[in-house]
């Protein structure tokens, strides 16, 4: 069978030897004459920066303490640091998205208000004021082909409306709803609510402006241990050593620790009370 195959195969060479032999020759020459890959790609390198979450600076911060304490306790509570900044930069990003959506819903608003005194129908306005904004989120389709087909477009942005951030498009529907069954003007309606969501807006960021001297505070209550351990280097004083080397040091790092994350804590649950509308 070996023999076979051997045979077939000379026969195919000596058929079109010449032709396959020049089409390898050409592939290897090519493979030959290109440019070896680097063995660092930049892009990449920026891309996986890019991805690496931010929580992660914890651990380099802690390995450098553990290098000047001599001790594995700093790398073992920058790990445990890690999920909870994570988790803190989560929310953060979440409250972020929040508002970004927010200002979506009020702009489209007004793009629906702007589409209905250019004539266009609620639906078609509803259609080009969707698209462009993006306000509508994960519910767009849902939302548009109801607005498309003669749906029922309340129902689907009062269920659009359940999105976080997005708590302005129950009003929106609450605007179609009148103008379709009442007759009333939507476009009248939605300069209204347009009006009140920014306004509220606009009182929300008011506050958070009042409220910035108190979240300053709230960060310098934080950071006063790490200004402490700083003197006390400058001083000649170790205290990283008398911390993680001495059995009061570690009693003071146990009760300093808890003492300083109940005072942040209290002072973070007051400052956001405050920011309740």
């Amino acid at each position: 069978m070996c023999a076979a195959l051997c045979a077939g195969t000379a026969a195919w060479m000596s058929a079109g030897g010449d032709r396959a032999a020049r089409r390898a020759g050409l592939v290897l020459a090519g493979a030959g004459a290109s440019r070896p890959a680097p063995w660092w790609d930049w892009e990449r390198g920026r891309r996986a920066v890019r991805r690496l979450r931010r929580e992660w600076l914890c651990v380099p911060a802690a390995l450098l303490l553990a290098v000047l304490g001599g001790s594995v306790l700093p790398l073992a509570l920058g790990g445990f640091a890690v999920p909870l900044v994570g988790r803190r930069l989560r929310a953060a990003e979440r409250k972020r998205a929040r508002e970004r959506r927010a200002d979506k819903v009020i702009v489209l608003c007004g793009a629906i208000a702007g589409e209905l005194r250019a004539g266009r129908q609620p639906g078609q306005a509803l259609l080009t004021a969707g698209r462009a904004t993006g306000a509508l989120g994960g519910a767009e389709a849902a939302v548009l082909a109801a607005a498309r087909f003669g749906g029922d477009v309340p129902a689907e942005l009062r269920r659009a409306a359940r999105e976080p951030g997005a708590a302005g498009l129950s009003g929106l529907a609450a605007c179609w709803l009148v103008s379709v069954d009442g007759g009333a003007g939507l476009a009248s309606g939605l300069d209204r609510l347009e009006a009140a969501l920014r306004a509220e807006r606009d009182q929300q960021e008011g506050l958070r402006a009042q409220l910035a001297g108190a979240w300053s505070t709230v960060v310098v209550l934080a950071l006063l241990p790490v200004v402490g351990l700083a003197l006390g280097w400058a001083l000649g004083a170790e205290p990283l050593r008398v911390l993680l080397h001495t059995p009061v040091g570690a009693g003071c790092l146990l009760a300093g620790g808890l003492l300083e994350a109940a005072g942040v804590c209290w002072a973070a649950r007051i400052v956001r009370a405050g920011e309740r509308p």
